[in-house]
């Protein structure tokens, strides 16, 4: 396998030695190179080629983002991280504009940033798309989708669904093989994932962790909740086979950790139904409950001390001939169809 070039500029050289040196312990062909400022660095990449540069933000003379975009002038296809000691959010924005591929603020992370290295270099194989070093709403909700895709083509699977816990198709990526017993299938599916939920409580888990396979010998179908409020569905061809049902699970589960972490993170997650239908059972007290609730207080302040019936009449008395119903056009009271001769008459 052909090395890939990495060239660290920063004039910080225990920094520099620090990423080397972490660097150093990957298992693969690197060819690692420091240089202290970016007009060298300039220098070099015209002269060398350079598949991944590792720069601080602010250098002498220049900054990370220039420097940047000299050298992918000379290599376009170069991967760019950048590190810095600054925690201003416009320098984040920034770097996420210009087109760095990752970011990292100082001290560096040191399992965070070799990862980075090898997914943007592409020396391991990964399903995850690399998480943007902005996230808005909008870039949350556009996640979901991608994760399920990327799983859908790990496993060459025909569909990969994300549920609610009413059976609302929160994300999905493919198709079912039959798109006409969607609807029948998540509702026996919902059911599923209710008395699994149950039986989950009964157990006592903290977090639900359950699995239905179904090996259909045409389509397989792998079904496992994703946090106490979700699951997600994944069909396609021997999908249960001995030979690959081990590493279906592991795919998943490492999809599965990406949504809830996503869930975790966002303040866009949809709510369920049933959470929907839990906070509008306890509406908030209305206008007319709380004046009815101060004019009881005098029946409740004197609750342990007996009442005379007058007493009682006279409070009664006073509350219905305050709360009147309102008066209808169109309906009669009884004394006056008594009046019209239109009520019944008193029996003697």
């Amino acid at each position: 396998m052909a090395s890939h070039r990495i060239l660290i500029v920063e004039d910080q050289r225990e920094v520099s030695r620090l990423l080397r040196s972490a660097l150093e312990t990957l298992e693969h062909k690197l060819t690692i190179a420091e240089i202290p400022s970016g007009e060298e660095a300039i220098l070099d990449s015209s002269r060398n080629q350079i598949d991944l540069l590792v720069s601080d933000y602010r250098l002498p003379g220049m900054s990370g983002i220039e420097l940047m975009r000299k050298v992918r002038g000379h290599h376009p296809q170069a991967k760019v991280i950048l590190i810095t000691g600054q925690t201003d959010p416009k320098v984040r924005k920034e770097v996420a504009e210009a087109g760095a591929d990752a970011f990292f603020i100082k001290p560096v992370p040191m399992a965070d940033f070799l990862d980075a290295v090898e997914r943007h270099l592409g020396l391991v194989e990964t399903m995850l798309p690399p998480e943007p070093i902005v996230q808005d709403d909008e870039e949350v909700r556009r996640s979901l989708p991608d994760l399920l895709a990327g799983l859908r083509q790990e496993l060459e699977a025909n569909a990969v669904l994300l549920l609610s816990d009413d059976g609302r198709v929160l994300a999905r990526a493919g198709d079912l093989p039959d798109s006409r017993a969607e609807i029948s299938l998540l509702s026996s599916l919902l059911s599923i994932f209710s008395a699994s939920q149950k039986i989950s409580q009964h157990l006592g888990q903290k977090a639900t962790s359950n699995w239905h396979i179904f090996d259909s010998g045409k389509h397989d179908l792998v079904f496992a909740p994703v946090g106490k409020a979700y699951a997600m569905l994944v069909i396609g061809k021997k999908l249960a086979d001995e030979k690959r049902l081990q590493q279906t699970i592991r795919m998943f589960m490492t999809c599965r950790d990406a949504i809830e972490k996503v869930f975790g993170e966002s303040a866009v997650v949809p709510k369920s139904a049933k959470a929907a239908e839990k906070e509008a059972a306890s509406p908030p007290p209305t206008e007319t409950d709380e004046k009815s609730a101060k004019e009881l207080e005098p029946l409740l302040k004197d609750s342990k001390k007996k009442l005379k019936p007058e007493e009682v009449d006279a409070f009664w008395d006073k509350a219905v001939h305050k709360h009147k119903a309102p008066a209808k056009p169109d309906m009669l009271s009884y004394e006056q169809a008594k009046k019209l001769g239109l009520a019944p008459k008193d029996e003697p």
